[in-house]
């Protein structure tokens, strides 16, 4: 019989999964694992399964997993990460593959099949399934999905969500106000509203009249007194409810000239040089017929306030600076050279281009002007008016530098960030237009903040002893901008803080007892993005002027570290031998407009003195002595000496990336030296008889990110993990050109603008 009861065994074996049973589970299962990390407030809006990130220039490398859309974020969950060791910091905010919605500029959909692709903006159509999504972000990352996998219909979503989130019509529709509503509603103890209100910090939030005594009395200025006549913002929208004033001027004085001011905003005190030369900024003067006795009597005050009674010198930045178009023209320009157009085509013309781009230009523009600044209040001992339409704007960028150049204490950290502090977030720098963290304005946004962020860079990079943070804080606080939770880059000023978060308290039925306003979290707490292990990444291993314990006759004492003239007279930072002197050699012909230092060649050299102005003897005189770095500071300002900011602006481009090299192998073995001294340092206070400590308490309050190891006469080799762009390049966040070129950077070749904000959704490649 052809078929027996008997079943016969089989003998062939299969090597391969079954294709009907299996083929729809196992790709079901892991996803079903990826989930996005929420953080307070934070509700999914749309994902997209098998969606494929690009991050090597072979699609092998690429990595596969969940796009999830946020009201906060964009979210990339993979399978399988990428090693850990290749990026150490961990950020308490966002994932390694996140992108905030704050820090898209464009969403780009591609079909390339069809050969189309649109820019999209909030409730905008899609006509076509989308096979690419392309992320230019606005710190300068691009980042690539394809969706060859993916139903088209999730991707579609996906994309029109991340588009439709990234672009919120009001200001309370940034996550910001979730996060704080959530996670520090009902909270109790020391903190208000769950926020620390700064002991931790040490960071003058000058929200109060306090912090304005505290600095008025640190400076000197004892013909200066705290104002409180904007108190609930009943005089001037855009001032803080505290400022200092001339002693002079009374209260019922001032609200009299306010009027007369461009939105009320009546002359603010910046600084008191040592001298007792004032630096004040103002804004113009909106009634023709009342300027030149308003002027009279806002000048008189501030001349009575100086203990020579030295005139008053006004300088015009209006006249004498780029305005804000200028120089974000300048940025997306930069950002097309850097990281859009194809380096390989670029390479020759690179440089020209960058210089053509003018951001290096306006870089020298500011520092230059900053400089001249502080010839009349340091040589010509006169007080200084810093005139702006607005004073919002450009002034922010000058008074900071001028302080940065003059006054040690703004050189540490928590200086340098009550000085942001003070000029920036309470002075009314409107951080939500310039940020254009709503994107409705483009005429309104502009990069002052990250320009002087560039201008604080270089004089890091000419004096790094001075600076007692890094540039990977620099690169780090540029960043936070785009993080919309923190109070610093939200708003345009304290007023819209707090009838903003007013508004919102009220419409979700928060209780805020005794406060007034849902209290946001300054960046300055930055308990809230890193570790203490990670935010020791922010202390530069190099500073002098920071306060270190020694051991004299058996005593703890303390003392600031200061290098002697005769160690550091020979290592005045950048400059060329030719230059130690203030002059310039005969062989040295680097070409540099509107320098400060005279170029000269050698036979014009005896008729230097008849040429040279007040403000560049100056310069030659500072640059002939040794450099005091907890004194006054003075950028070089040639070609030469200014460096494209490599850290932040090419962080993200593979052709710019140095394996285990770049300024961080220096910075480790610095590291590792310096937490070495003071672990010798820590052993001989124990030896001398301040008694005995753990073996490991030293490395828990080591203010360095890399240690000394177990042998510390041996200094180990860079760790594997170290390139130019550490900690901010993991493999998976690198620029990577597509199939076709850089996306649209063919096409948008000779724009003024970075990408054009029109829809081009009838446009093919």
């Amino acid at each position: 019989m052809m078929f027996s009861g008997k079943q016969t065994k089989p003998t062939f074996k299969s090597y391969l999964p079954p294709l009907q049973t299996d083929l729809k589970k196992s790709p079901q299962l892991p996803i079903k694992k990826l989930e996005a990390k929420l953080l307070p407030g934070e509700i999914i809006v749309n994902e997209a399964n098998f969606v494929r990130k690009c991050i090597g220039s072979e699609s092998q490398d690429d990595l596969w997993g969940k796009l999830v859309c946020t009201n906060f974020k964009v979210s990339f969950i993979s399978h399988n990460s990428l090693p850990r060791k290749r990026f150490q910091c961990t950020h308490r905010l966002l994932g390694e593959h996140d992108i905030p919605l704050a820090c898209v500029e464009q969403v780009v959909t591609v079909n390339d099949l069809k050969g189309k692709q649109k820019i999209l903006g909030s409730n905008q159509k899609l006509k076509f399934n989308p096979t690419e999504l392309i992320l230019y972000c606005k710190d300068f990352r691009i980042i690539r999905f394809r969706f060859d996998e993916a139903g088209p219909e999730s991707a579609k979503k996906v994309c029109l969500a991340i588009a439709h989130y990234s672009h919120p019509a009001d200001p309370q529709l940034l996550f910001g106000f979730e996060y704080v509503g959530k996670r520090y509603h009902g909270s109790t103890g020391d903190r208000v509203n769950g926020v620390d209100r700064g002991g931790g910090m040490q960071t003058p939030l000058f929200d109060c009249s306090s912090d304005w005594d505290r600095e008025i009395k640190r400076t000197g200025a004892s013909e200066w007194r705290v104002c409180t006549i904007n108190q609930g913002y009943f005089i001037s929208p855009s001032l803080p409810e505290f400022f200092v004033v001339p002693v002079s001027l009374a209260d019922q004085d001032l609200k009299q000239y306010a009027c007369f001011f461009y939105s009320q905003r009546i002359p603010l005190w910046c600084w008191n040089h040592p001298s007792g030369s004032a630096l004040v900024r103002m804004s113009n003067i909106s009634d023709p017929q009342q300027q030149r006795k308003v002027e009279q009597r806002i000048s008189s005050a501030i001349t009575k306030s100086h203990p020579l009674r030295s005139d008053v010198f006004k300088s015009d930045l209006d006249k004498n600076l780029p305005n804000i178009q200028d120089i974000q023209a300048a940025l997306l320009k930069l950002r097309q050279i850097c990281v859009i157009d194809p380096f390989e085509e670029s390479e020759e013309k690179w440089l020209s281009s960058l210089e053509s781009s003018r951001w290096m230009e306006y870089v020298r523009t500011f520092l230059r002007h900053a400089v001249e600044v502080v010839y009349m209040l340091e040589s010509r001992n006169v007080p200084v008016i810093l005139l702006e339409n607005e004073d919002r704007d450009l002034s922010c960028v000058i008074s900071c530098l001028v302080q940065l150049m003059c006054d040690p204490h703004c050189r540490s950290l928590h200086g340098f960030q009550g000085l942001i502090q003070k000029e920036w977030v309470m002075a009314g720098h409107r951080f939500l237009d310039r940020c254009n963290h709503l994107k409705k304005n483009d005429k309104e946004e502009s990069p002052l903040f990250l320009l002087f962020l560039d201008c604080v860079w270089q004089l890091w990079n000419q004096y790094p002893a001075a600076f007692e943070f890094t540039e990977v804080y620099l690169t780090v606080l540029g960043d936070s901008m785009w993080v919309p939770i923190f109070s610093t880059f939200l708003f345009n000023c304290p007023r819209q803080r707090a009838e903003n978060s007013r508004d919102f308290a009220s419409s979700k039925s928060i209780h805020l007892g005794q406060d007034q306003a849902l209290r946001f979290p300054p960046v300055w707490d930055w308990s809230q993005q890193f570790s203490l292990k990670d935010q020791t990444l922010f202390n530069n291993p190099l500073y002098v002027g920071k306060i270190a314990t020694c051991v004299q006759n058996g005593t703890v004492k303390t003392f600031t570290h200061r290098r002697s003239k005769k160690n550091y007279s020979s290592t005045l930072r950048g400059l060329p031998s030719a230059l130690r002197n203030g002059s310039l050699g005969p062989n040295d012909t680097l070409a540099r407009r509107n320098s400060l230092v005279l170029r000269l060649r050698s036979d014009l050299s005896q008729v230097r003195e008849q040429q040279e102005t007040p403000s560049e003897r100056f310069i030659r005189d500072y640059f002939s002595h040794p450099v005091d770095l907890q004194g006054l500071l003075l950028p070089q300002l040639l070609p030469s000496h200014l460096s494209v900011w490599k850290l932040y602006f090419l962080r993200w481009v593979p052709e710019a990336q140095i394996p285990q090299g770049g300024p961080i192998t220096a910075f480790h073995k610095l590291s590792v030296l310096t937490d070495e001294i003071e672990m010798l340092q820590s052993q001989l206070r124990q030896y001398k008889g301040a008694g005995s400590t753990p073996n490991n308490l030293h490395a828990e309050h080591s203010k360095m990110y890399f240690k000394v190891t177990s042998t510390p006469h041996q200094t180990p080799s860079p760790p594997e993990y170290l390139s130019s762009s550490f900690p901010f390049s993991p493999v998976g966040n690198l620029c990577r050109p597509g199939i076709l070129g850089t996306p649209l950077s063919k096409f948008l070749n000779g724009a003024k603008i970075w990408l054009s904000t029109e829809t081009l959704a009838n446009e093919t490649f």
